[in-house]
This record gives C-alpha cells, structure tokens and sequence, in this order.
C-alpha cells in the first residue's frame, strides 16, 4: 500500500495541514497511523464528511418556517411570527373581555 504525507493530502483535498492531522487524530481516516511524529495516510483515503457542514439554504418562506420551528430557533421568522401572533391574539382577547364586561356591568 502506497502512504503519503499530511502536505499532500492537505494538498488534494483542499483543506489545511492542520485538519489533515486533526482528522487522522481522531481516527476519521481509515488506516492512517503514526511513524515517530509523523501521520501515514494510505493514497486512497477519501476526505471525511464534516459534521457542521451547510445544507442546501431554503428556498420557500414555507421551507424556512418548517426549518426553524425544527431547529427550535429563537429570533428567527418563525419565532417573530409566533410572538406577534401570541401578542395580537391576547391583545384582541383582552380588548373583547374588556367590551363585554363593561357591558354587563362586572368590574365597574
């Protein structure tokens, strides 16, 4: 089996040095080890996938809303929309609340 170095794996998959050696730290590259202090990476080791790598963004006002209350995001669309709806719906409740008991008579 041919092995390479961290520079040229870095090299090919486009990323830093750094990483490379993170990657193989963590044993996210399969059959890479350790000579002294220097990381073997076999030749056909394929770059691992990332964990926080971005999605495809939304393209509907739909698909956002549906993706926010997912991720349970605060300050986002979804979460301005719930607090103005929650705020105007009471706001128009009180408001009725108010017009009926004044004309029954209760709380004067």
């Amino acid at each position: 089996m041919i092995y390479i170095s961290v520079a040229e794996t870095a090299k090919r998959w486009g990323v830093s040095e750094r990483s490379v050696r993170g990657y193989c730290a963590e044993g996210k590259i399969d059959g890479a080890f350790l000579t002294g202090k220097t990381w073997n990476i076999p030749e056909t080791a394929e770059k691992p996938n990332r964990i926080n790598k971005k999605t495809d963004a939304p393209k509907t006002l739909l698909e956002v809303l549906k993706a926010e209350k997912a991720a349970k995001l605060h300050g986002g669309i979804y979460h301005k929309i719930q607090i103005d709806l929650t705020y105007n719906s009471n706001h128009i409740e009180n408001r009725r609340a108010g017009t009926y008991r004044s004309s029954s008579g209760i709380g004067r």
